[in-house]
This record gives structure tokens, C-alpha cells and sequence, in this order.
């Protein structure tokens, strides 16, 4: 019996392992789809700066006006331009946070620490796993399998210690 559990616990190790070494290739494909939509943004962003400038205000004066406009339409779409600056900020300094992790797996704990989530989404959406060829990802999966190897041999280890600790009771013996 014991060799069956040390197996299972060797073949979930591998499995733990398996799946921790995407961790790097997840964030890769993370950081690709953050550069398209941060392009994206500047794109909109600067075509609305252009829009501004072109009628003689600043970006902030633009943005005012339209959200203090009395159409809704017009409003709403102040409204809309001003969500887009602020993302755009926000993923450019998570953008800049991906380029400045260190480590092995500073991509990927960056990515757990703060993503965006409609982007993880997406990323997880259009997700293909990979085989970890990166140090990043040869380090994740021995992690994952010393760590789901380790939790299953504490596990099995307490079963075991409480299996047999129950067949050794001693029995009271009545007179």
C-alpha cells in the first residue's frame, strides 16, 4: 500500500509541477496582451489630446467640457476618455513593473500581485500552455512539484500515523 501512495504522491508532484512551470508562459502572454492594449490606449489618447489641442484647450479642459456638457451623449463621452487616460496610466506602470521584475518568477509574481482583470481574463481566455524551457519555467515546476509533492507526503504521512496509531490502542481489559 505504501508504494502505491508514494507513487500517487510522485505522479501528483509531476502534475503540481506541470502546472506551476506555466506560471511564466501565462505572464509572457499576459505582458504581450498589456503592450497591444497600452498601444492601443496611447493611440486613443493622443488622438484625443490632438482633438483638444486642435480647439484650443488642454487635455483636463477638454475633459471638463465634455463631462459637464448637458447631452449625455457628450458627457458620457468625456466621461469614456477620462476611463481611458487613467487606465492607460495604470497599465503603463504595471507595464513598467513587468520590465523592472527580477528573479526567476518576478513576471509571474507580478502579474498575481496586481493584474487587470479583464485582461487576465482575455489572457486566460486565448491561453495554449507551453513546455517550460526558460529558467523561469524549469524553476516554477520544480517548485510546484517539491511543494504538491511535500503537501502530499504530509498528508499521507498523517493518515498513515493515524491509521496505525488506532490499530495499536491498547485494550482495557474488563474483570
Amino acid at each position: 500500500m505504501f508504494r502505491v501512495l508514494r507513487t500517487l504522491g510522485l505522479a501528483l508532484g509531476l502534475l503540481g509541477g506541470a502546472i506551476a512551470a506555466q506560471a511564466p508562459e501565462f505572464a509572457q502572454q499576459y505582458a504581450q496582451r498589456l503592450g497591444g492594449t497600452v498601444d492601443e490606449l496611447r493611440r486613443v489618447v493622443a488622438a484625443f489630446e490632438a482633438d483638444a489641442a486642435a480647439s484650443g484647450r488642454s487635455r483636463d479642459a477638454a475633459l471638463d467640457r465634455l463631462r459637464g456638457d448637458g447631452d449625455a451623449l457628450v458627457a458620457r463621452r468625456g466621461e469614456a476618455a477620462r476611463h481611458d487616460i487613467a487606465r492607460l496610466d495604470a497599465l503603463s506602470a504595471q507595464q513598467r513593473s513587468l520590465a523592472e521584475a527580477g528573479g526567476p518568477l518576478g513576471r509571474a509574481v507580478t502579474v498575481l500581485r496586481d493584474p487587470d482583470l479583464s485582461l487576465a481574463r482575455a489572457t486566460y481566455e486565448d491561453y495554449r500552455p507551453a513546455i517550460p524551457t526558460t529558467a523561469d519555467g524549469l524553476t516554477a515546476g520544480f517548485l510546484g512539484f517539491l511543494a504538491t509533492w511535500a503537501g502530499w507526503r504530509l498528508v499521507a504521512d498523517l493518515g498513515r500515523h493515524l491509521a496505525t496509531g488506532r490499530r495499536r490502542r491498547p485494550t482495557i481489559e474488563r474483570a
